[in-house]
């Protein structure tokens, strides 16, 4: 019998909590006056021709986004937060000659909150660098010392006080900046689920 995939797992957890969670409590404070600390983790497929390896990639993501530094309230009672958003990324090279990738990246996170504050649309583009264990193989990277590049959008839900879900979609780049030839670099694109705690 096939076992089943630890996404898969991770999913139906998350869709499960989100079931027996009661509703945000409407005397909590708002998500965007606190910081918070996120768990995300996806699938991403090696897309465009810039290495001939069909890489595939499983991204764990350990954020702290800071409460609002920008803001702008609409007159229907929406909100748009700009916050500042660190992560440490660890990426399991499921396919590819690689096997593991370990990044330091920032960014802002743009939030689109409902008036409730209990849901939210959220976008962020950002970077860093990190180190990866490189493999003398054609196609695969030149070195172990490689710069990533990130965009990630989606959806993010108050599911009871201080706790959200989050689902979205995510693209990452990672190449040694030209540093040894040939630099093929990765690009990948697919989703993201994930937890986050707000203090």
């Amino acid at each position: 019998m096939a076992r089943p995939h630890p996404l898969s797992l991770l999913a139906l957890a998350l869709g499960l909590g989100a079931l027996r969670l009661p509703a945000a409590e409407g005397d909590a404070a708002p998500p965007w006056s606190g910081s918070s600390r996120d768990v995300e983790t996806g699938l991403l497929w090696q897309m465009g021709h810039s290495t001939p390896l069909a890489y595939r990639l499983v991204p764990t993501q350990l954020s702290w986004r800071s409460p609002e530094f920008l803001a702008h309230a609409f007159a229907d009672g929406t909100r748009l937060v700009v916050r500042h958003r660190w992560t440490l990324l660890g990426t399991w090279v499921q396919q590819g000659p690689e096997s593991h990738y370990l990044a330091l990246d920032g960014s802002p996170s743009v939030e689109l909150w409902n008036r409730a504050g209990t849901w939210a649309a959220y976008c962020g583009s950002g970077g860093g660098f990190g180190w990866l264990d490189s493999q003398a193989v054609r196609g695969a990277q030149g070195q172990d010392f490689t710069f990533n590049w990130f965009a990630r959008g989606g959806i993010e839900h108050v599911v009871r006080r201080n706790r959200h879900l989050l689902a979205g979609v995510m693209f990452q780049h990672m190449s040694n900046g030209g540093q040894t030839k040939p630099n093929p670099g990765i690009d990948a694109v697919g989703f993201s689920v994930g937890y986050a705690w707000s203090y």
